[in-house]
């Protein structure tokens, strides 16, 4: 981290009776503080000067926190909390799959979120490792983590999500292991594993529909039961 003192942290909310108060707040505690109102102020922002977390609302107008979420990952590598008034589990898992670090359910406590603003920052390294910029053919299929595509056997091109790019590198790194759901999660995002493993099924199952022949009899991600998912297949560079 280029400022270990004193972090920048972007909080990115339409609620101004929100968004300052907490920005406010977090001053007080020692932070260096960024408000966006929007989508396109929070990147104006981030194009300005390093960032080091992201705090997002989920429901904004126009473009919502999870697209921003989608991109200051993949393209940004920084850590983001979501804040959400959505308690849904599917809509937590979406934004944790997506690359988020952690997410608070409004209303919330700011001491809470100070908390997990701590323990974010705690485990998240200065950069995030990337899935390897080398393509690899498995099972007559070609990952190109730098593209987040794969090629089918067919010659169709398949784009993927962050979390299933990021999740299938893992698997190729690994063949023929049996990695858990719990070190799974703790690869794919850096943070502590805690009860998000679903996160990693739901990952697997997206992943599963787009590169199986079969998604409901899986031959390249097999499940093991009590255990976690193992890649059954060879890897190698592609010809």
């Amino acid at each position: 981290m280029t400022d270990a003192i004193e972090p920048r942290i972007l909080i990115v909310d339409d609620a101004r009776d929100i968004r300052e108060p907490l920005g406010q707040y977090l001053r007080r505690s020692g932070f260096r503080i960024r408000l966006a109102a929007d989508a396109a102020e929070a990147r104006r922002a981030v194009e300005d000067e390093p960032v080091h977390l992201a705090i997002l609302d989920v429901m904004m107008p126009g473009e919502d926190g999870l697209s921003l979420c989608r991109d200051l990952v993949r393209n940004r590598r920084l850590p983001v909390i979501l804040l959400t008034a959505r308690a849904a589990q599917e809509d937590r898992v979406e934004g944790l799959d997506l690359g988020a670090d952690d997410y608070v359910t409004k209303p919330f406590d700011p001491r809470e979120l100070l908390a997990r603003i701590h323990a974010v920052l705690r485990r998240v390294p200065p950069e995030r490792p990337a899935p390897p910029q080398s393509r690899r053919r498995f099972a007559g299929l070609v990952h190109d983590p730098g593209r987040a595509a794969v090629t089918l056997p067919s010659g169709q091109e398949v784009a993927l999500t962050s979390g299933e790019n990021r999740l299938l590198a893992l698997l190729l790194d690994h063949p023929g292991q049996v990695l858990s759901r719990m070190r799974l999660l703790d690869l794919l995002s850096g943070r502590e594993a805690r009860a998000y493993d679903r996160a990693v099924d739901n990952t697997v199952s997206r992943l599963r529909h787009k590169i199986e022949p079969d998604p409901r009899a899986p031959r390249l991600i097999v499940t093991e039961w009590g255990g976690g998912y193992r890649l059954a297949a060879d890897v190698e560079p592609p010809a």
